[in-house]
């Protein structure tokens, strides 16, 4: 019963509705990585140039952030929450 919910014949809409409701909470996620190394939001559009775009993003996402605060904030390896 519960496959038919996720691809049965009207096109999955739990599927969808997850899609949906998890991809404003991924770009969020996606945005803010790519504020710690210094880049703008704007760069997750990168990802629709075909192959190049996924790898750069990828490499980007890999890449160590930039040391200290830069024009999106605070570095955040930088804090410390120990008491």
């Amino acid at each position: 019963m519960a496959d038919y919910a996720l691809t049965g014949a009207n096109g999955g809409a739990i599927s969808g509705l997850l899609a949906v409701a998890l991809f404003i909470p991924g770009l969020a996620v996606g945005v803010r990585r790519l504020h710690d190394v210094g880049k703008s939001g704007w760069f997750t559009l990168i990802v629709f140039v075909p192959l190049v775009g996924a790898i750069w993003l990828l490499v980007l996402a890999c890449t160590e952030g930039t040391p200290g605060p830069n024009q999106y904030g605070e570095d955040p390896k930088g804090r410390v929450l120990a008491f």
